[in-house]
C-alpha cells in the first residue's frame, strides 16, 4: 500500500519552481528521479529533492492541468514547517521569481525588494524609456 500523496498547485514554469526550491535553501535535482518514500517505496517524479532521512520531496507535471503536483510520503514529512506553509513559501519564492523575470523581460530593473513584518515581498521596478 502507498503512502505517497499528491497536492495539486498552480506551478507551472519549470525555472521559477527550481529558483523557489533553491530560495528556500533545497537542491532540487531534474530529469526523472526516484522519491523515497516508507519502507523504501518510491513514485517517479520530474523534480525531486533529496532528503538525508528519506521523505525526498517530487514534483510531477501533470499533462491535464499543466501544473506540477507534489508527491511525498506525508508521514515521512521531516521539514522545519508544516507541508501547507512549505507550498505557501515555495507559492510566494515562485511568484517572486516569476514577476521578477517577466519584468526583466520587459525591460524594467529592481529598484527596491523589501520583505514585510507579516512576511509579504515589496517590490518597486523602474524603467527608463528613451
Amino acid at each position: 500500500m502507498s503512502h505517497f500523496s499528491t497536492v495539486k498547485t498552480h506551478l507551472r514554469k519549470r525555472e521559477p519552481l527550481l529558483q523557489a526550491l533553491k530560495d528556500l535553501g533545497y537542491v532540487p535535482q531534474e530529469g526523472e528521479r526516484s522519491v523515497r518514500g516508507y519502507r523504501g517505496q518510491t513514485v517517479t517524479a520530474e523534480l525531486s529533492v533529496i532528503m538525508p532521512e528519506g521523505g525526498d520531496i517530487g514534483f510531477r507535471l501533470n499533462s491535464t492541468t499543466g501544473a506540477y503536483e507534489l508527491v511525498t510520503d506525508l508521514d515521512l514529512w521531516r521539514q522545519s514547517v508544516p507541508v501547507e506553509r512549505f507550498l505557501a513559501q515555495l507559492t510566494q519564492r515562485y511568484a517572486l521569481n516569476t514577476v521578477l523575470a517577466s519584468t526583466a523581460q520587459e525591460g524594467f530593473e529592481v529598484a527596491e525588494q523589501r520583505n514585510t513584518d507579516d512576511g509579504a515581498i515589496e517590490l518597486v521596478v523602474t524603467r527608463w524609456d528613451s
